[in-house]
């Protein structure tokens, strides 16, 4: 059944790893700022609610509209990505599909790393930054919400988030795979981010290293991060030396261009660098110094898949619940789409109802027990089309207009 609300549909427009490169992902990625920037536009457009969700592998908008190239081209004008590129490697999903393609997001199954579950904070942290501009309300919270159901459900009926289930401790996995004597070595993370903490966390729970960096622009950020996982905090302006002295760079910086590149590595050993960010936060020119070996997402991602393969089968049965949740939802986005009509006829009936009672008490024949037995006559009448509509899902919307028609229903009023 294709839902609508308003006569206007709900789809999800975006690009993702599975069509676009690290570059063009980039292109199409959205700051905090260009985020509310693009959902107060929306909002002046008439979107009544809007959920962003932007993060390594995708950028996606979730919202009710007309048109997709409505969102798609408030995308566009927010990010550095353009409409040509967009009409190449974008996708469009509409109603159904819609839903189905956010449960496949939020649950990990449509993850660049199968059983990714940061995905699902990512989609919250959307929600209630939409919802701080007024940009998110009942049915994007209970979109949002059954999500987060099938997300928890899966991770504990299933072992699809068995080992790295995420790009935080794939990355550590890598390192701890590839370097040899890791505790021993000197480690520097240049950034405090999501992934940045994350990874943080898992360095120090993984590796048994003792003295690892960390640097941020932000040298208060550092610190506090650096209160939590006891790691050595320098400043900004020592990156470039302590870079000289370490043996593994990871970078998680979140910053639109990059902010390392060879002219500030100076060191004539080898130097492993893992870049975390999206945009790429590592300049292409690394690639040109001898002893430097860069791992980007993309790349980090394929090594770490062949480590997943036991995964895959896990799938069906995540599948399952997966589609139990959603048509939970949609069972519910049913149901809602009918209420304003169902109002409306209750509030006919109780006027009417309203009229001949006074009409009663006018002649003095009006009995005290009538007015119960009225409103139990309007409750069963409503709830009988409650029930039908429910039951007749293909004929709802007939039904629908011949019962607004019959009884001259005010049904936006009730909206």
């Amino acid at each position: 059944m294709e839902v609508s609300n308003n006569k206007k549909h709900f789809y999800a427009i975006g690009v993702s790893y599975k069509n676009a490169d690290l570059k063009t992902r980039g292109d199409f990625s959205l700051s905090l700022e260009q985020k509310d920037s693009l959902t107060l536009e929306a909002k002046r457009e008439g979107v009544e609610e809007i959920l962003i969700n932007s993060t390594c592998n995708r950028t996606e908008i979730y919202a009710h509209v007309n048109h997709p190239i409505q969102l798609i081209n408030l995308l566009c004008k927010h990010s550095k990505g353009s409409l040509a590129v967009f009409n190449e490697i974008g996708y469009t999903h509409k109603n159904n599909a819609a839903f189905h393609h956010i449960f496949k997001v939020g649950t990990g199954l449509d993850s660049q790393i199968l059983g990714d579950f940061e995905i699902i904070g990512q989609l919250k942290q959307g929600f209630f930054r939409a919802k701080k501009l007024g940009m998110g309300h009942g049915f994007m919270e209970r979109l949002v919400n059954a999500v987060i159901q099938a997300s928890k459900r899966i991770k504990t009926e299933t072992k699809i988030s068995s080992g790295a289930t995420s790009v935080a401790f794939a990355s550590v996995q890598y390192i701890i795979n590839t370097i040899e004597d890791i505790s021993e070595k000197n480690i520097l993370l240049f950034g405090t981010g999501k992934i940045g903490r994350n990874t943080c966390e898992n360095l120090i729970k993984h590796t048994e290293n003792d003295h690892i960096v960390l640097i941020n622009r932000t040298h208060e950020k550092a610190k506090h991060i650096a209160g939590k996982f006891n790691v050595l905090v320098k400043e900004y302006g020592e990156l470039p030396t302590e870079i000289r002295k370490t043996d593994v760079l990871v970078v998680a910086t979140g910053a639109q261009q990059p902010t390392i590149s060879k002219d500030i590595i100076h060191k004539d050993t080898p130097l492993l660098i893992l870049d975390l960010s999206i945009p790429s936060n590592v300049h292409s020119n690394i690639e040109e110094l001898e002893h430097v070996t860069l791992i980007n997402l993309d790349s980090l991602s394929q090594i770490t898949n062949k480590a997943l393969e036991d995964r895959r089968q896990y799938i069906p049965q995540a599948e399952i619940i997966l589609e139990e949740v959603k048509e939970e939802f949609l069972q519910w986005l049913e149901h809602r789409q009918y209420a304003p009509a169902l109002r409306a006829l209750k509030a006919k009936l109780t006027a009417q109802q309203s009229s001949e009672i006074k009409n009663q008490e006018k002649k003095a024949v009006l009995k005290p027990e009538a007015v119960s037995v009225s409103d139990q006559m309007i409750q069963k009448i409503t709830g009988q089309l409650a029930n039908y509509l429910k039951e007749n899902p293909n004929k709802a919307s007939t039904t629908l207009d011949v019962i607004q028609e019959v009884f001259q229903l005010d049904i936006k009023a009730h909206e």
